[in-house]
């Protein structure tokens, strides 16, 4: 009766080898992978001082009204991920594509990544650029971020665009994001095999070849490190900060908003709220997913030019 109970722990044992292999080697393979990657990096955009740190910000065009453009949450290269739009923009207006500490090629910080932090440390690299009067143009969860940096530089900002924004008191915003099981399977290689066996997320979007590397690379680089990590765990809090909060009366507001959204019950609706909560505003809803931006670029354009030209803005 000791023989198939020996045969059985041994199968046990095989079993729970296995897994515990594989994640060793992926572990060890993104290890490799990740150093190798660091230096295949290329260098864009411009450094500038901010909190003792470098903060990378991409420019383009020279009109005479600025649009900041500031990324949502996760995303790895901002400069690069806004391309479309910065072409699309930078025949009008200078633009100036924000890269928070933790994305792109900007440092990573220990600072938290609060509401309050990231909108001081945006508005210090503007004011080394010498950026005092702009249109701040926002993805996803700088929406929240708008409403912290509203409240405090309302005299140096021309109107807000959102592109299928977050909102205050938006339904899921107060739970809480596996950040740690997400770097967790970072650093054990499990996103890089799961990534490789997905459909390329890039696929048909108007990046060339390189610019699509470079944001795998930077991808790989920054998607679980500790920046990230302490925003995505900030996420709920963030959002508790401007519980209620709209933007000043005053500040023109414009929503561009995904019309199908099955993640967000009534999206739509809470853009509406937003944008009848000031004297001047408007939601023009798009088809397409959540990165509007990607393939929308052109009608984005054309509304924000329509939108500031009605306001004798430009």
């Amino acid at each position: 009766m000791k023989k198939p109970l020996r045969i059985a722990l041994t199968t046990l044992g095989v079993l729970v080898a296995i897994p515990v292999l594989f994640v060793a080697t992926t572990a060890v393979v993104n290890a490799v992978a990740t150093a190798s990657e660091a230096s295949a990096i290329t260098d864009y955009g411009q450094r500038v001082p901010v909190d003792g740190k470098q903060m990378n910000v991409v420019q383009s065009g020279d009109g005479d009204q600025t649009i900041v453009l500031l990324p949502g949450l996760g995303t790895a290269a901002p400069g690069l991920d806004f391309q479309p739009l910065i072409d699309e923009l930078d025949d009008t207006y200078r633009v100036v594509a924000v890269e928070p500490f933790g994305t792109g090629l900007s440092d990573q910080t220990d600072t938290p990544r609060t509401a309050a932090n990231i909108t001081r440390e945006v508005h210090e690299a503007l004011q080394y650029l010498d950026v005092d009067r702009y249109v701040l143009m926002g993805h996803s969860i700088a929406g929240i971020y708008a409403l912290s940096y509203s409240a405090a530089y309302a005299d140096e900002l021309v109107a807000f665009v959102g592109i299928d924004s977050s909102v205050p008191d938006q339904p899921g915003a107060d739970e809480p994001i596996p950040a740690g099981l997400i770097s967790t399977m970072s650093t054990l290689g499990i996103t890089r095999a799961l990534t490789a066996l997905a459909p390329d997320p890039y696929l048909g979007l108007p990046y060339d070849e390189e610019t699509i590397e470079q944001m795998k690379l930077l991808g790989s680089k920054n998607a679980a490190a500790p920046t990230l990590v302490n925003e995505m765990d900030n996420t709920p809090a963030n959002f508790a900060s401007v519980s209620g909060a709209t933007f000043p009366a005053d500040l023109p507001v414009l929503l561009f908003v995904r019309s199908t959204d099955t993640d967000v019950d009534g999206w739509v609706a809470l853009h509406d709220k937003q944008a009848a909560s000031v004297d001047t505003g408007q939601v023009i809803t798009l088809t397409g997913d959540h990165y509007l931006h990607h393939t929308l670029s052109p009608q984005i354009a054309q509304g924000t030019t329509d939108f500031l030209a009605a306001l004798s803005i430009r």
